[in-house]
């Protein structure tokens, strides 16, 4: 089954006026269940349009998208929003953890806002901190983690209320390069042994390797579909992998 699946997408900004711009020029894209892509391409190439057309946080111009199988563009924004929550998990660069809230009250947030149930939320929380190694660090603030620790924590947040896809946009790109392998090492994990479908936004060709496909944009096009796969890399190549 695909998880997701982009036919003929075009996103067009200022529509209709002399300065109207075409970003996108008609993407197709099937995703399979459980599958990790990464999506790579220089600035400028489209990959954040299309990140936040998957991520149900933009509209295509034209086009159909099915995500676990439903026509989500036929649905009203309120209806958008609510499926947004349930069925993606988004994982940023500047981590956007929310400042005086503790490790585990963030990654609580999420089922806050799909109604989990207190005891439930908290329960969740503990076991995602534990899967990504912060369960030592539950009562910590933000200001209290280093910048892995917080994308630990943008994990666990992202897993809350298992969602289909997890979209990671740059995630090790405020990072130094060995904690951002480590962190690699996460989602290579979760994609492992917990199934999950993710998609991967980077320019980081040490890390898209490591992926099961690339795919290449370039001036709102699909340019090439590779394999992936690579290992992740040893200690001596951790100043190769520097971006």
């Amino acid at each position: 089954m695909n998880i997701i699946e982009l036919r003929g997408i075009v996103k067009r900004y200022f529509v209709g006026k002399p300065n109207e711009l075409e970003v996108l020029h008609g993407v197709d894209l099937s995703v399979g269940e459980g599958e990790f892509i990464s999506i790579v391409g220089e600035s400028g190439s489209g990959k954040s349009t299309m990140m936040n057309i998957i991520g149900l946080l933009d509209r295509p111009t034209e086009g159909s998208y099915s995500l676990s199988g439903e026509n989500v563009l036929v649905q009203p924004d309120s209806e958008l929003s609510i499926l947004r929550g349930r069925k993606v998990g988004f994982v940023f660069q500047t981590f956007n953890l929310i400042g005086r809230m503790s490790a585990q009250k963030n990654i609580e947030v999420p089922m806050l806002y799909n109604h989990v149930p207190a005891k439930e939320r908290a329960r969740r929380a503990e076991h995602l901190l534990e899967i990504v190694g912060m369960n030592d660090r539950a009562k910590h603030q933000p200001n209290e983690l280093s910048g892995g620790q917080k994308q630990r924590v943008a994990i666990a947040r992202a897993m809350a209320n298992d969602p289909d896809v997890i979209l990671a946009d740059e995630p090790t790109g405020a990072l130094d390069t060995e904690t951002g392998l480590l962190v690699m090492n996460i989602f290579l994990d979760l994609h492992k042994n917990f199934g999950k479908t993710i998609v991967l936004i980077t320019h980081n060709q040490t890390l898209a390797a490591q992926t099961q496909r690339i795919i290449t944009l370039k001036d709102g096009n699909i340019v090439s579909v590779r394999a992936g796969g690579n290992p992740i890399p040893g200690p001596q190549d951790l100043l190769e992998a520097a971006v």
